[in-house]
This record gives C-alpha cells, sequence and structure tokens, in this order.
C-alpha cells in the first residue's frame, strides 16, 4: 500500500520512536466554513458572521474546533495510508483558527512525530498544529496501529 505522500505505508518494524511524519500545511477559507456548516449541522454564527464573532469577543470569524480537529488528522491518516488504522484520537483545543474573510484565508501548519512504539504493533502519534505563532491543538495524539 502506498501513502498519500507516495511512500509505502510505515509498518511496526520500521518505525522508531521519534520518527517525523511528513509535515504538512491547509488553507481553511470563509467559503471551507459554509461548506463544513452544512456538512456537521452546525450553523452557530461565530463560524460565518464577523460582526456575530466580534461581539461574542472574538477577533474574527473562527473555524469549527471539529474542523480543524478532522484537518489536522489527515497527518496521520496520510502517513499511514489507512484511516482504519487509527485506533484512538483526541486533542484539546488550545486557540482558535481565526479566518479572515480574503483569498488567503487561515494557514494551519501540521507536524507530527512518533513518540512511542508500544504492544500490539501500535504506536502513539503526537501531533503539533499551529496558525501562525499560535499553536491551536494541545495534547494532540493519535494511537495506530500498524502491519
Amino acid at each position: 500500500m502506498t501513502t498519500a505522500h507516495g511512500c509505502a505505508a510505515p509498518d511496526y518494524d520500521s518505525v522508531d520512536e521519534g520518527t517525523e511524519l511528513p509535515q504538512i500545511d491547509i488553507r481553511i477559507r470563509r467559503a471551507d466554513l459554509v461548506r463544513y456548516s452544512g456538512a456537521s449541522g452546525d450553523f452557530n454564527v461565530i463560524h460565518w458572521n464577523e460582526r456575530a464573532a466580534r461581539a461574542a469577543g472574538l477577533p474574527d470569524v473562527i473555524a469549527h474546533g471539529m474542523l480543524t480537529m478532522a484537518i489536522t488528522a489527515r497527518i496521520v491518516t496520510d502517513w499511514v495510508g489507512d484511516p482504519g488504522a487509527v485506533a484512538e484520537y483526541a486533542v484539546r483545543f488550545s486557540r482558535p483558527v481565526i479566518v479572515p474573510d480574503d483569498e488567503d484565508g487561515a494557514e494551519i501548519v501540521i507536524t507530527a512525530r512518533v513518540a512511542k512504539k508500544l504492544p500490539d504493533h501500535r504506536v502513539r502519534v503526537d501531533i503539533v498544529a499551529r496558525c501562525g505563532a499560535d499553536k491551536v491543538l494541545s495534547m494532540a495524539r493519535a494511537f495506530v496501529v500498524l502491519p
């Protein structure tokens, strides 16, 4: 099996603690927020209305937390090549992703590394997601079962 990066999918024996996953950079634009609102049914105005977001104390419209979480998981699913290999995934939200109303939107830079090899062909992958200087997720980690 090959991964989204065109490489062979990792196997347990070939992965070491400290292995870095290929970085991914993802842009979120306002149109993505509208599409996600429709798909998720989350039409909270802070995700599409600048005036409402500011009234709620935010600097601008923010991305849905679950959208940020899903986008961030791509670093693991792209690396392993099989989303079904992800046995567990959890994050804590530390900062919102502010999405300006322009062509560029917001860029999320996602890095990850294998933090620990566990029994039964499992590895723990620690993930870092940043938007600009802000770390938008904390304690983001996935447990993956490798062949």
